[in-house]
């Protein structure tokens, strides 16, 4: 891995009941970089983010973060999921605490980050509900904050917009951009959508199917920081735009969202 290299997959494959899902998939994230990858439905976007967060075992390959190969989950990775993840018997607080827990972490330190992330991410005064409590932008915005409790270098987060409707999606892309200014995180983001991916990444990677690949990368040269409304009436948004979905039409047997 070069120096400026966070993480890093070579020659990834996987198989399931001996079909292909992903094959020879290479790609590098470097640090504190906002990656997002976009591909259509069966491309393996999602298994190979599993395998980052080592909840996946590669069948050929190596995937390495800070120079070392990822045969397990890592304490400095943290994943976001597309269904929110969340305890349903558990309250806001006590979802948001839970990688502390795991760890064993003094009740006043969990107190004193918990409270951080809830308020980082717009949930002060929630603390105490319930997930059936809260609207489904609220519950994302819990399952941010657990990703984040515990300060992770790197944050895989899998369509985590995707569950809610197009206006909360797009207030939670503003909140995301302002966080990462913040704190800038190494991201790795998938989504189905060239919108949102343009209006996040550094660089977006394009996957094909059958079987997954990367297919192209395409660095997303509009300044920061960013709105959604300065990144689609920028001068190089259709031009991006274009390009991305030109990899998609030509490189997926379905049709693709866009």
């Amino acid at each position: 891995m070069s120096e400026d290299e966070k993480l890093k997959c070579s020659s990834i494959y996987k198989w399931y009941d001996n079909n292909p899902i992903l094959q020879n998939t290479n790609l590098s994230v470097k640090n504190h970089e906002f990656l997002c990858i976009v591909g259509p439905s069966g491309c393996g976007k999602t298994t190979l983010l599993r395998m980052m967060a080592g909840l996946i075992e590669v069948d050929h390959g190596d995937i390495l973060i800070d120079g070392v190969t990822v045969t397990r989950p890592v304490p400095s990775v943290a994943m976001v999921f597309q269904h929110f993840g969340l305890f349903p018997w558990k309250t806001v607080f006590r979802n948001v605490a839970f990688p502390l827990d795991l760890r064993h972490t003094p009740k006043e330190e969990v107190a004193k980050r918990v409270n951080w992330a809830i308020e980082l991410v717009g949930l002060k005064g929630a603390e105490l509900r319930y997930p059936w409590q809260l609207s489904g932008g609220m519950r994302q915005r819990a399952g941010l904050a657990r990703a984040l409790v515990s300060q992770p270098d790197i944050l895989l987060m899998d369509e985590p917009f995707a569950a809610v409707d197009a206006q909360v999606r797009e207030i939670l892309q503003e909140e995301l951009l302002r966080i990462w200014s913040d704190f800038r995180q190494t991201v790795v983001f998938i989504t189905h959508s060239i919108d949102e991916a343009l209006t996040l990444a550094d660089r977006v990677i394009v996957m094909g199917t059958k079987p997954g690949r990367v297919v192209g990368e395409i660095p997303v040269d509009i300044e920061r920081p960013r709105t959604i409304s300065s990144v689609r009436h920028h001068r190089n948004y259709m031009p991006l735009r274009d390009a991305v979905w030109s990899l998609l039409r030509n490189n997926s047997e379905e049709e693709v969202p866009v």
